[in-house]
């Protein structure tokens, strides 16, 4: 009895080692529990194939509970496909505040939607299924963790309403937004928040800061507009001007040093680039509309940032922090 003992256990152990040491194409797997179809599918059967392997589908039944939890009740349409229509509210006749509070039924714990209710899309009638769809069918945000440019960014889906902002993203200096790397609701919660532009940091500084957290500070000497917006001097979605700035300098210095220390005006005293007619100026006597020999070019060749290199703020000691040069 004992060696028949040994030898049934050695056989067990043999063949637990034979089956994992197979192939994993040659193990045997579980049977996939079958999903059943909703009576829903025996007509709609793209919108079925479309959430079948989604969350939205995983929840539904035989029934067809999750398509009439979206799409109203739907008891007397089987009976009569043809006379009775569901009342639904992403039809023609839906509004834009019964089809928003069909996905809230289910998404209002989100802590996305906290302040949705404040959000600028909520107040221009923008609903959910605007951007987003459960059936594929519109320009939704990708479910996939990992950003490519061979799927439909976001600033795709944004740009159809936000064409200004679309725009300014393909100027020649921006963020890598049409690259990929960065989205739109890196910056933003398109669901809602009381910040300005609805950006996801209380304020837009502190927004910028969680990537260019160098221009934080503290510092001892800070530059005003900086300390106060970052918006002042940068377009944060794109700009002709190198990074992103509103203008080049001199000219966006001047916007506010205009008369201190360095003369800001743009010309001298003996007119302006072109020679006006009657200029008595001798360089412009008989030159009407050409380029004035005699204009001050203290505008041409001239940037602020070649001794004030510190612009955003400066711990340097005395006059050198100060004023914010080198």
């Amino acid at each position: 009895m004992r060696i028949k003992s040994i030898l049934t256990m050695t056989g067990v152990v043999a063949a637990f080692i034979w089956i994992s040491a197979m192939p994993a194409q040659a193990q045997p797997k579980p049977a996939a529990a079958a999903q059943t179809a909703p009576v829903c599918a025996k007509c709609h059967e793209a919108q079925w194939k479309s959430t079948d392997l989604t969350a939205h589908g995983a929840k539904n039944d035989a029934d067809g509970g999750m398509c009439q939890s979206c799409h109203g009740d739907a008891s007397a349409h089987i009976k009569d496909p043809n006379k009775v229509k569901p009342a639904d509210p992403f039809g023609k006749a839906g509004t834009a505040e019964t089809r928003t509070a069909v996905c809230l039924t289910c998404h209002s714990g989100n802590r996305d939607l906290a302040f949705w209710a404040a959000g600028k899309h909520q107040l221009n009638d923008v609903t959910c299924s605007n951007c987003h769809s459960i059936h594929g069918k519109a320009l939704a945000p990708s479910i996939n963790k990992f950003v490519t440019t061979f799927r439909p960014g976001q600033w795709e889906g944004c740009g159809n309403c936000h064409q200004q902002i679309r725009a300014a993203i393909f100027k020649p200096s921006h963020h890598p937004i049409i690259e990929g790397k960065v989205k739109c609701s890196d910056c933003h919660n398109p669901h809602g928040a009381l910040s300005p532009a609805m950006v996801k940091q209380p304020t837009i500084n502190d927004q910028c800061y969680t990537c260019h957290a160098d221009k934080r500070g503290p510092y001892v000497f800070n530059h005003p507009p900086v300390e106060e917006n970052c918006v002042t001097c940068h377009n944060p979605h794109g700009s002709v001007h190198a990074k992103l700035l509103n203008e080049n300098a001199p000219n966006l210095c001047q916007d506010c040093h205009d008369w201190s220390r360095h003369p800001g005006t743009v010309y001298a005293g003996q007119g302006g680039w072109l020679c006006a007619p009657g200029d008595t100026n001798p360089a412009c006597v008989g030159k009407t509309s050409q380029p004035n020999p005699a204009v001050n070019n203290r505008l041409v060749t001239r940037a602020c940032l070649n001794c004030h290199n510190a612009i955003h703020g400066s711990n340097a000691p005395g006059n050198r922090g100060k004023y914010l040069t080198r």
